[in-house]
């Protein structure tokens, strides 16, 4: 089935905004790493509270019934709780957000390091060379510590590797949108 020239001409408009809405998104977590994270925390509550409140519609007036109906009813006053105390606290829970992602990735981190660490050592035989796999198990136990020393810096730190990837991501979007236009230059 043939696209047509206008369809195609819409398709790179729409790739282009979005595009440009990736790149404004990265350089605002760029240059306002606190702010952008602030803002995700916010938003997330936001998705909350829509998502709890169509939860409990479904449940109530949707038929949306599962095997386990006051489960789902409590799960859903618990996320409806939790969006609100957000929107009503939005530093706090920023904070209390970034630091419990921080602290998780951390555990994770130190947690495989040191199983690299421990693995290699034990089953040294199986290896050419250990020094790689101790050097990385290294640097994952490393970047736990550093990650519990300093969560909030960590996860400013994080955001704006997100809003690099955000750029690149828009960059990608930017070059789609000029093949997608310049294809639909050729139907003509």
């Amino acid at each position: 089935m043939a696209v047509s020239q206008r369809t195609m001409k819409n398709y790179a408009w729409a790739t282009g905004l979005r595009g440009v809405l990736m790149l404004l998104a990265g350089l605002y977590a760029l240059i306002f790493p606190g702010a952008a994270l602030a803002a995700l925390v916010v938003v997330g509550g936001i998705l909350l509270i829509i998502d709890s409140v169509l939860g409990l519609w479904s449940l109530t007036f949707g038929g949306g019934k599962s095997g386990n109906y006051w489960f789902d009813v409590a799960a859903n006053v618990a996320s409806l709780i939790l969006g609100v105390l957000i929107l009503l606290s939005p530093f706090l829970a920023t904070l209390l957000t970034a630091a419990f992602i921080v602290y998780l990735a951390a555990f994770v981190s130190i947690v495989v390091g040191v199983m690299q660490v421990w693995i290699v050592i034990r089953e040294r035989e199986s290896y050419a060379r250990i020094w790689p796999v101790l050097l990385s198990g290294a640097f994952y136990v490393l970047f736990g510590i550093v990650l519990v020393l300093f969560p909030m810096i960590s996860a400013e730190v994080l955001v704006m590797l997100g809003g690099i990837l955000l750029i690149l991501f828009a960059l990608g979007l930017f070059g789609w949108a000029r093949r997608l236009w310049l294809r639909a230059k050729e139907t003509d």
